[in-house]
C-alpha cells in the first residue's frame, strides 16, 4: 500500500501509466478510488497519479481544522515525494478548490490545469445551488457560520441525492443514504467541510498562469453552473466547455465526453 509521508501525515496515492504526469484531485468525502473511469482513458497517455485528500479513505484523517490551503500543499508534498517537478493538475468539486490553490501558489508546478464542476467564491454568480441549501434546511447565501454548525450527517444526506440527475440511481440509491451519511460521518469528512466553507480563490484567480480548462455540466444541482462562467472569465486565457444535462458528478455520468475534452485539452501541442 504506496503512502508518502506528507505535511505530518499520511497520503495514500497510485500510479499508473507512462509519460507526462497528471496529478488528479478528488471532491468532498470521496477517495482517489472514484476516478476510475477517467483512469482508464488517461492512463493510455499521460502517467496518472490518483490519491486520498487527508481525512478521507486510505490516508491519515487528522483531526482539523483543515483548509484548502492545506490540501494544495498536501498536493505538492506528493509531487516532492514522487519526484514531480511539474504536472498537468485536474480537480473536480473540492479538488477543484484545491486545484485553484495549488496553481495559484505553485505556479512553477502545474503545467496544464483542468478545474472540474467547481467554484471561487459563494455569491451571487457563483457556489452552490438554493437546492443545495434547501437540502439542508437552510436559506440561499445563508451565513458560513450558520453553514459551519450543520452536523456532518445531514450534509452528506443533502449532498448524496444530488450528485447525480438519473433517476434510476436515485431510486436505487435513495434506500442508502441514510446509511451512506452515517457511516461516512467521520471527523475528517467534517474538517474536509469546514475547509470548503471557508474557500474563496475569486480575486486572485488571475495569478493563475497555466493553460486552464474549465468544464461543468448544465444540469448541476450542487454547484451553480453559472460557477464556471465566473471562473472562465477571471482565469487568464481559460477556455470553457459546458455539457449539457451533466450533473455535479458529470466526470462519471457523462465520462466519455468529460474525458474526451480533457484528454483533447491536455493534448494539444
Amino acid at each position: 500500500m504506496p503512502k508518502a509521508k506528507v505535511n505530518a501525515i499520511n497520503l495514500y496515492y497510485k500510479v499508473h501509466g507512462q509519460g507526462e504526469p497528471i496529478i488528479m484531485i478528488m471532491g468532498f468525502a470521496s477517495s482517489g478510488g472514484g476516478w476510475i473511469l477517467q483512469r482508464r482513458a488517461f492512463e493510455k497517455y499521460f502517467q496518472v497519479i490518483t490519491f486520498d485528500n487527508r481525512g478521507v479513505g486510505k490516508s491519515d484523517k487528522p483531526s482539523g481544522p483543515y483548509s484548502i490551503r492545506m490540501m494544495a500543499e498536501d498536493t505538492a508534498g506528493l509531487m516532492d515525494h514522487l519526484g514531480i517537478q511539474k504536472a498537468h493538475i485536474l480537480g473536480v468539486s473540492m479538488g477543484g478548490y484545491i486545484a485553484q490553490e495549488l496553481a495559484i501558489n505553485y505556479p512553477e508546478r502545474v503545467n496544464k490545469l483542468v478545474l472540474g464542476c467547481t467554484y471561487a467564491r459563494q455569491d451571487d454568480s457563483g457556489g452552490h445551488t438554493p437546492e443545495y441549501y434547501r437540502g439542508m434546511g437552510l436559506a440561499e447565501g445563508c451565513p458560513a457560520d450558520e453553514l459551519r454548525k450543520i452536523p456532518i450527517v445531514k450534509v452528506l444526506r443533502a449532498e448524496f441525492p444530488l450528485a447525480f440527475n438519473s433517476r434510476l440511481y436515485r431510486i436505487c440509491t435513495f434506500p442508502f443514504t441514510g446509511i451512506y451519511a452515517r457511516r461516512m460521518a467521520t471527523g475528517g469528512i467534517a474538517a474536509q467541510f469546514q475547509a470548503i466553507v471557508g474557500h474563496d480563490t475569486l480575486e486572485r484567480l488571475k495569478m493563475i498562469q497555466a493553460p486552464t480548462l474549465v468544464i461543468a455540466g448544465t444540469a448541476d444541482r450542487i454547484i451553480k453552473p453559472s460557477s464556471s462562467d465566473v471562473l472562465a472569465e477571471m482565469i487568464p486565457r481559460a477556455r470553457l466547455v459546458k455539457i449539457e444535462g451533466g450533473a455535479h458528478s458529470v466526470f462519471i455520468g457523462k465520462s466519455k465526453r468529460f474525458n474526451k475534452e480533457v484528454l483533447d485539452f491536455l493534448r494539444e501541442p
